[in-house]
């Protein structure tokens, strides 16, 4: 452990503050993948374990799959090519020299979770734990939050089914989705639920306890972080889901006591029944205030809750920004390259587009330059209680 603190500590003063991370492919074997993230398309069948769907991005937390695969989903640092040791293991080791004393006494680690995740069909309805429950089997709640980029194909199903008709809950059905989890053979239990078209440069804020069967859209997402669920569709276009997965994350006495009917207990009803989740939910892009400089503008992305925040950099070609924020972060280069606080970025390029960057260097500020002749696009990805100035959307009631 001090090898690892010694060797973070010159890394940190070498490279002014930044660590350059190496991508994180996680794969998943209840629906193919999309083929959108940048891999070669050989490189996404892994047969038995699935497919690569998704890529987390400086991640602590491991891929909780049917076949494990060690450290699947955790970020490594790396430099000049070569893989350091993991973040996970820098956190452990050192959380001061990254996330800066204050906040590392209060928080764990950084406890957020990004993640790109691409699969060629909708996803299956389901929902993650709220932290009551998740703490049942030794796991934390998964809030999450989803970002659409403009310039990718949105697959044949681009609408995310979320919640269930307000009636249900005003009138405490709740039983009328057991009857599908019993039967467990195709997926009309959609029927009971309310589809929202995913549209390019947008976004929706998701709790924990929120039934949601997301679209077909490549999707930037963060999170909690955690990798809790139950999957409540027994089908997703003709292609079958396990139903071990609605029992995942379910403690094996709640199965074998209560059955089916314990997954209603995992719901949110108030939630997914308000006539207004659209209004309440719905995340476009809002620029932050105070951010707009000749070279470029911020837009919160990721906002609505204190559990996370994210932020999206858009620098002009030719153009440099100074970027001062209040904490630790990630970012991700999406499109465009450049230089980052003086190390290379590039979108696409995975030895080049994802740095962590220290709670001082993030206070001090960095210089963000494009030396390209297209906008230069990065996210940025906040953990819980650095953007105290997150925006809330009005709350709509009845």
């Amino acid at each position: 452990m001090s090898d690892i603190h010694d060797q973070l500590q010159s890394l940190l003063e070498k490279n002014r503050g930044i660590l350059r991370l190496s991508p994180a492919w996680v794969a998943r074997d209840f629906i193919p993948p999309g083929k959108r993230l940048g891999l070669p398309v050989s490189q996404y069948n892994l047969g038995d374990r699935g497919g690569i769907c998704e890529r987390w991005l400086s991640s602590t937390t491991p891929a909780d799959n049917r076949v494990s695969v060690e450290n699947e989903g955790l970020s490594f640092i790396h430099e000049n090519g070569d893989a350091q040791f993991s973040l996970k293991e820098a956190l452990a080791t050192a959380p001061e020299l990254i996330m800066g004393s204050e906040y590392a006494r209060d928080h764990a680690d950084l406890q957020r979770l990004p993640k790109i995740f691409d699969y060629a069909e909708r996803l299956p309805y389901h929902i993650h734990q709220m932290e009551e429950h998740a703490q049942l089997v030794g796991c934390s709640s998964k809030e999450e939050a989803y970002y659409f980029p403009e310039d990718v194909p949105m697959g044949g199903s681009p609408d995310t089914y979320f919640g269930v008709h307000p009636y249900i809950s005003e009138r405490k059905q709740y039983d009328i989705l057991l009857d599908h989890l019993v039967q467990w053979k195709d997926e009309s239990i959609l029927k009971h639920a309310r589809a929202f078209r995913q549209l390019a440069d947008d976004g929706f804020h998701v709790p924990a306890g929120t039934l949601h069967a997301p679209g077909s859209a490549l999707t930037i997402e963060l999170q909690e972080a955690s990798d809790v669920f139950a999957m409540l569709q027994a089908k997703v276009s003709g292609i079958p889901i396990s139903k071990d997965l609605l029992y995942k994350d379910v403690r094996p006495e709640d199965q074998r006591d209560k059955g089916e009917n314990y997954i209603l207990e995992l719901i949110n009803w108030g939630i997914n029944g308000d006539p207004y989740f659209y209004e309440n939910r719905h995340t476009p892009p809002i620029p932050v205030i105070g951010s707009e400089q000749e070279g470029g503008l911020e837009y919160w992305i990721f906002y609505n809750t204190h559990k996370f925040s994210g932020k999206k950099l858009i620098v002009s070609p030719g153009c440099s920004y100074e970027s001062r924020d209040s904490g630790v972060y990630s970012i991700l280069a999406w499109r465009g390259k450049g230089l980052f606080e003086g190390h290379p970025i590039a979108g696409q390029d995975f030895g080049n587009d994802e740095l962590l960057v220290s709670h001082s260097t993030a206070m001090n500020g960095v210089k963000v330059e494009n030396q390209g002749e297209t906008d230069l696009i990065i996210y940025k990805f906040f953990g819980p209680g650095i953007n105290a100035d997150v925006p809330f959307l009005e709350r709509y009631t009845t």
